[in-house]
């Protein structure tokens, strides 16, 4: 029994670290975004610089993931999310000594390249470390983590930058991952399996992948919904300031708003894929269910762009993000559901490849439909119509999601 109830506090411990990892990561990106007026006006960017320097710290990010997947699979969640938050945190703090445009390109690339292990990481110490009863539980919850860090940045980051400079705000939240890596590697030492690994040659080569519907569901999905992900996270101040004519300092209220709806939605998904398992539904009924549910809430964004009010606004574009998160935590279940242990985060790495260059794509629509007078209104509407197209993808390519064996 103790041996049990120790079992039982670590993976908790291995969730809370993950919760906390993750929620950092999400604070380093989101800082950029909120800086924005501050950091155009001393590096002169014009709306399509801004773009392009979004689009730089993508393709920096999708050069990275194509060695994520091996180096996690290979080195294992312990030692490479540790350096991986030792490299991003240095790298968030070395914003602050940037002297010019391309130093700074240079710091957010490096960033961008150590922060892309987050996913595959997490993914893969669910699939590895967790049971299958509480690895959409402990997925959604981690989950959450980039909405917290999402709402705490807009309330801390701006009223710092103002009080102290905005190369504090880099120097503090990047200092904060060296607080945490000491935590990390103390409080995961006595980590073991769910399972012992089974004796096979599976390993995370790219033709094996490539070839498995199972991976091409995950890559399809994250290709159709993480664009929507990376461009309301990095145009959303930005909306704010344009359409409601809102200052820096007063940005932080509806971002908060929107990030704490989203945080809500990883949660409920966590939650609800479980119930729907309990009611007699199978892993397939259930995770396709949940999807289809949240694909749906996401529909009305386009009204947001209509709306009288900031507060209205913010409502709608949280309940669109509260169904991201819900939808994003189903696919990262899938994953670790039906994917072999031994290559889920090469998996989830190919998915974030998808995803980055979706994401890409939809900074440079954006760059270009402002500039040139269109708006957000296409955006909005890839936002509206994407997840029922990518839960129609999951349908075609992998009728029948079944549980992994090895």
């Amino acid at each position: 029994m103790a041996a049990h109830d120790a079992g039982a506090s670590t993976r908790r411990l291995l969730v809370a670290l993950l919760f906390v990892g993750t929620a950092l990561n999400y604070v380093d990106r989101q800082v950029l975004a909120l800086l924005k007026p501050t950091l155009s006006a001393q590096f002169h960017w014009s709306n399509e610089d801004f773009a392009h320097f979004g689009s730089a710290v993508n393709l920096a990010t999708i050069f990275a993931l194509l060695f994520v997947g091996w180096f996690v699979d290979r080195f294992g969640v312990r030692i490479a999310y540790g350096v991986a938050v030792a490299v991003w945190s240095l790298a968030g703090m070395g914003h602050a000594a940037a002297g010019s445009v391309a130093q700074f390109v240079a710091a957010r690339a490096t960033l961008a390249v150590a922060e892309s292990v987050n996913t595959p990481a997490a993914v893969k110490a669910a699939a590895v470390y967790l049971p299958l009863k509480e690895r959409s539980f402990g997925l959604g919850l981690v989950n959450t983590a980039p909405n917290i860090g999402a709402i705490l940045t807009p309330l801390l980051i701006p009223p710092l930058a103002l009080a102290f400079g905005w190369k504090s705000a880099f120097l503090l939240t990047g200092g904060l991952g060296f607080v945490w890596l000491v935590f990390w590697w103390l409080g995961t030492a006595r980590l073991q399996p769910v399972d012992a690994p089974p004796p096979s040659k599976l390993d995370s080569n790219w033709g094996e992948l490539l070839r498995d519907r199972r991976s091409w569901a995950v890559i399809g999905a994250k290709a159709l919904t993480d664009c929507v992900w990376w461009f309301l996270l990095f145009w959303t101040p930005d909306l704010f300031v344009r359409v409601f004519h809102m200052n820096q300092a007063s940005l932080g209220w509806p971002i908060a708003i929107i990030f704490t709806m989203a945080a809500l939605g990883a949660l409920s998904s966590g939650a609800l894929f479980p119930r729907l398992l309990d009611r007699g539904m199978s892993v397939n009924g259930a995770r396709k269910a949940s999807m289809l549910f949240y694909a749906l809430l996401i529909v009305p964004i386009p009204l947001a762009l209509n709306a009288g009010t900031p507060l209205a606004a913010a409502l709608l574009i949280g309940l669109a993000l509260f169904a991201h998160q819900g939808f994003s935590t189903n696919i990262f279940g899938m994953a670790a559901d039906s994917v072999p242990s031994a290559r889920v985060a090469s998996v989830m790495a190919a998915g974030a490849v998808a995803g980055n260059l979706t994401g890409l794509g939809m900074n440079e629509l954006t760059g270009w439909s402002l500039d040139h007078g269109v708006g957000y209104w296409p955006m909005f509407a890839i936002a509206a119509t994407g997840y029922l197209a990518a839960l129609l993808l999951v349908q075609l390519v992998l009728p029948v999601i079944r549980p992994a064996h090895g």
